[in-house]
């Protein structure tokens, strides 16, 4: 087993996958942006090597929550620099619902759910800028041809919407439906669900222009939850409104189900933070493997880095369980 990871991630080490990299993390990287509050700022996070290999892009949106740092640029490293080590380009921006800026969204904006997803668009319309800006990537050197985009809670409607799921606002009856084509592939952890008679009273008032459906959500996604993330403030439903995005969506989609798992999936927010309420170095480490090699094999068909994740998954006993629909 690789040294740097944790002696207590157990059988989860038997999910195979490819040979890590060191890595280097720069940021911030200031992306002008007309008419938003403040400068669009990222966390640009890649392999260390000098080689001239193109790198596939991930797009990576934080999740709301309470915390001071992690909903933003400083957030998620778990995630972030696994995927890096292991071959992608990680650019995270902190986004303008992040408590690091302190900004009150206008109406009809609850969590300025829109310039979230408009935030996405800004970093792909600038990877020229974001190449030069970061020592050691060079021009072309972030594959346009492989982008994929994930999120969490929150994060996980931003990467929703842009993956094609659509917004009907209940204030005012308007809908928003802006997928990007740029993105091929998408992870959904801990997301969102359905919207309507599946909020919850205390849902309508925090996120009370939130109308959320999947039906026209037809990029291909993995959907992550936990069977544990029963979220009343919310939802009216149980943990498996998070697998919405899986259920009520068009294929090609895949869910993992973490038994015992809350909204922290393990961990993915942050090296041992208070928020996460499930913190399992094994249960984080079958979320790291398993998302890096379903986004690996959707960007690079022939790699059979899914199919042997999914098969080594099956002999782990109570870690996980995949269901797929095309």
């Amino acid at each position: 087993m690789h040294t740097g990871y944790h002696a207590r991630i157990g059988d989860a080490a038997k999910i195979p996958i490819n040979a890590p990299k060191p890595i280097i993390s720069f940021s911030p990287v200031v992306l002008d942006a007309p008419g938003r509050p403040v400068p669009l700022e990222l966390r640009v996070t890649v392999p260390s090597t000098s080689t001239a290999d193109a790198l596939p892009i991930v797009l990576l949106s934080h999740g709301h929550g309470r915390s001071n740092y992690l909903s933003s640029l400083e957030g998620y490293a778990p995630l972030a620099e696994f995927w890096a080590a292991h071959g992608f380009a990680v650019l995270q921006p902190t986004q303008l619902d992040s408590a690091f800026l302190g900004l009150t969204p206008p109406p009809g904006q609850d969590l300025f759910w829109q310039e979230r997803a408009v935030d996405m668009v800004r970093i792909l319309d600038n990877l020229d800028a974001i190449e030069t800006s970061v020592p050691g990537l060079t021009a072309g050197r972030l594959d346009r041809t492989k982008v994929a985009i994930a999120g969490h809670s929150a994060g996980g409607w931003t990467a929703a919407m842009l993956l094609g799921a659509n917004n009907t606002n209940p204030c005012d009856g308007s809908t928003w439906y802006k997928p990007e084509p740029r993105i091929k592939v998408g992870i959904v952890l801990a997301g969102i669900g359905n919207g309507g008679a599946d909020i919850s009273e205390s849902g309508k008032t925090l996120f009370p222009s939130y109308g959320g459906s999947f039906g026209k959500m037809t990029t291909p996604a993995l959907v992550v939850f936990g069977d544990e993330d029963v979220s009343p403030h919310l939802t009216v439903r149980g943990a498996d409104w998070h697998a919405d995005p899986y259920t009520m969506a068009p294929g090609p989609k895949d869910l993992l189900t973490l038994p015992g798992a809350k909204h922290g999936l393990g961990g993915i927010s942050g090296w041992d933070t208070a928020e996460t309420l499930d913190e399992d170095p094994e249960r984080l480490a079958v979320v790291q493997r398993m998302t890096w090699a379903y986004l690996w094999s959707r960007l690079y068909e022939v790699d059979p880095a899914w199919k042997e994740a999914c098969k080594a998954l099956e002999g782990l006993q109570g870690l996980g369980k995949v269901e797929s629909k095309d």
